[in-house]
């Protein structure tokens, strides 16, 4: 059986989204496991999922190598992990055979290219967000829970819990920890 696994980062990603969907069925995939989530997310669950879902003689099969991992080290202990359960992986593009040699040290070369970009793409960005602090352009986000303070205090002298205050203003809860630990000092 194939079993595909689609990724983008964002949700704003549609497109690739659902382009990725579209290969993977068009590649034979019988099942498809999809989530919009960064890959440097702690907590992929399709893919764990997808994972757990694979039985031998399977063939895992994803897009492009950073659509799986966006390290060497993931991505070579996700391959480690289906070779052992007796799993084929399958990349699409570049299409890539990682069952031979060759093609394994080619699916190492580019998830290492994956990293590569990856880190150069972050240091850019802290580069262009120093860059406008310097030019006084960038003031960073807007608080939005330091906003509520008044509403976060008044629900909570209603009696609700922080975790309620929290869902009903839609801000963290430790926001709210922190608006009252600092209405508490403030009134001492």
């Amino acid at each position: 059986m194939k079993v595909g696994y689609a990724r983008t980062s964002t949700v704003e990603q549609v497109a690739g989204y659902e382009a990725q969907q579209r290969d993977l069925l068009a590649a034979g995939c019988e099942k498809v496991f999809c989530e919009q989530l960064s890959s440097v997310d702690a907590s992929r669950p399709q893919l764990e999922q997808a994972l757990a879902f694979v039985r031998e003689g399977d063939v895992f099969v994803v897009t492009k190598v950073d659509r799986l991992a966006r390290s060497t080290k993931d991505l070579l202990n996700i391959a480690d992990a289906l070779k052992a359960k007796g799993v084929a992986l399958s990349i699409l593009s570049p299409a890539m055979d990682t069952a031979s040699p060759m093609g394994g040290f080619i699916f190492v070369v580019f998830g290492a290219l994956a990293e590569l970009e990856r880190k150069i793409m972050l240091e850019r960005q802290r580069e262009g967000v120093q860059r406008a602090k310097a030019q006084g352009k960038y003031k960073g986000r807007a608080p939005t829970a330091r906003a509520q303070t008044a509403n976060v205090a008044s629900l909570r002298a209603q009696g609700l819990s922080m975790l309620a205050i929290a869902k009903q203003l839609r801000i963290g809860v430790g926001s709210v920890h922190r608006i009252l630990s600092e209405k508490a000092e403030a009134d001492q």
